[in-house]
């Protein structure tokens, strides 16, 4: 079950906790990828607080929400990337996109297989994803206090599995929210010492949100994929639905 973007607007950038979580998982994801010169950059799900950094050098960013969640206009003062979309019907060309960033996505799907199947067609040769979902050995997945808290969390070997069932070959990975999801003073004060105790020893800690970055296989191994691939057609952009009368964002 998706989330509503008004619930995920709320978090992100009106609360302190969305605001703190929003500004690890977006550092973590520099680290993956510095930059993005002359490259297509697409989130998927809820992944716009995370696109902002590609905005200056990137040759396109864009944002899919799918249409269960419901769209906003992003970025705020500049022209609007984001996009209604179905979600396994996207309205972007086959094999165009370089990075694809998918956050609050995967774990809400109600056809997971089939959405892995779109990501894999929009991806180009060398293309890479990075998959951003609740740890579930974490205390996020298990807090109804951030969106985490909903959909199916997942262990690495779970992500794995499934990526490597659509062609994707698993890369890097790196658990990050390690602060338990309060917004109590002292958690939110020591976020800094909980991030860097539990990567230092994360065979005793678990992160609250688990990301992995994971590259195309081509040509694809599995049965199907190509056949799929080639008969999928780019759709009409569909026009975005605001959420009620709320300011961009």
């Amino acid at each position: 079950m998706h989330l509503d973007v008004r619930d995920l607007r709320e978090f992100y950038y009106r609360s302190a906790l969305g605001r703190a979580a929003q500004r690890i998982v977006r550092n973590e994801v520099r680290r993956f990828w510095p930059e993005a010169q002359r490259q297509t950059v697409v989130g998927y799900g809820f992944a716009v607080p995370l696109l902002r950094p590609f905005l200056p050098d990137a040759r396109r960013v864009i944002g899919l929400m799918p249409s269960p969640q419901g769209v906003m206009h992003w970025p705020a003062g500049q022209p609007n990337v984001s996009v209604l979309c179905e979600e396994t019907r996207w309205p972007v060309d086959t094999g165009q996109v370089d990075r694809l960033i998918l956050m609050h996505g995967l774990e809400t799907s109600e056809s997971p297989s089939e959405l892995l199947d779109e990501c894999y067609r929009v991806l180009g040769p060398g293309g890479k994803a990075l998959f951003i979902v609740p740890n579930r050995s974490g205390l996020w997945a298990r807090s109804d206090a951030t969106p985490f808290g909903f959909g199916r969390p997942y262990s690495r070997g779970q992500l794995e599995a499934q990526l490597r069932k659509h062609d994707f070959v698993p890369e890097k990975h790196v658990s990050v929210l390690y602060q338990p999801p309060s917004t109590r003073r002292f958690w939110m004060k020591s976020a800094g010492l909980w991030e860097q105790m539990g990567r230092a020893i994360p065979a005793v800690m678990a992160g609250g949100v688990m990301m992995l970055e994971a590259a195309k296989r081509h040509p694809p191994s599995q049965r199907g994929v190509d056949e799929a691939v080639r008969v999928l057609n780019p759709l009409e952009v569909l026009t975005p639905r605001p959420a009620g009368n709320a300011k961009p964002v």
